[in-house]
């Protein structure tokens, strides 16, 4: 024998089950947030390692992006170089506006716009586009000065040797002399950082 349900019977249990679903969803969402939170809070940078041999590889940007790069050609290696001094400039910026001026960070943040202001014609040259400057996507934070001058060190190391590998490919006169030109203000701005 088959039991019938009244109309407020079935709407009850319908709502019931509806409930039951809705909590288990919740629960399910609220574990994957923990979850997520917890893979975030492990991975945000909030005292600076300057060692980028753990960084991560998949970036492409900047020098990072150039260490990674399978088919370098002159129009990416404008582009990683370019990336790298506007992310320069950027965490110069943040560093300077953060911790209230320090140098060596106010005179060398000069020295990055005049590093970007040699690359670009060489776009406009041999017809290439300028990257977009997303550089604020892969700015490091430092939580002190030591930190901040440390960061400094780093960021011109990767930069020299940026150079130092785009220096061994055969390059255009013009092009080779302006990464020669910023590949000896990086060694300048690393002896500064270094010396502070």
């Amino acid at each position: 024998m088959v039991k019938k349900y009244n109309g407020a019977e079935s709407i009850m249990k319908k709502k019931l089950i509806t409930l039951f679903v809705i909590c288990l969803l919740g629960l399910s969402l609220f574990a994957c947030s923990q979850q997520d939170g917890t893979q975030k809070e492990t991975s945000t940078v909030t005292s600076v390692d300057v060692n980028t041999e753990n960084s991560d590889v998949s970036v492409q940007y900047g020098a990072q992006g150039a260490k990674t790069e399978k088919n370098i050609n002159i129009e990416k290696m404008l582009a990683y170089a370019i990336q790298d001094e506007y992310l320069a400039y950027a965490e110069y910026k943040y560093i300077l506006e953060t911790f209230s001026n320090p140098k060596p960070f106010s005179n060398i943040i000069n020295a990055e716009q005049k590093h970007i202001d040699l690359l670009k014609p060489l776009f406009a040259k041999y017809n290439y586009q300028v990257p977009a400057n997303t550089s604020k996507d892969y700015l490091l934070y430092p939580d002190s000065i030591g930190d901040a001058l440390k960061t400094g060190v780093q960021v011109e190391i990767d930069n020299i040797a940026m150079y130092e590998a785009f220096l061994k490919e055969e390059l255009p006169a013009d092009i080779k002399a302006v990464f020669e030109e910023l590949k000896a203000g990086s060694e300048n701005h690393k002896k500064a950082f270094e010396k502070n």
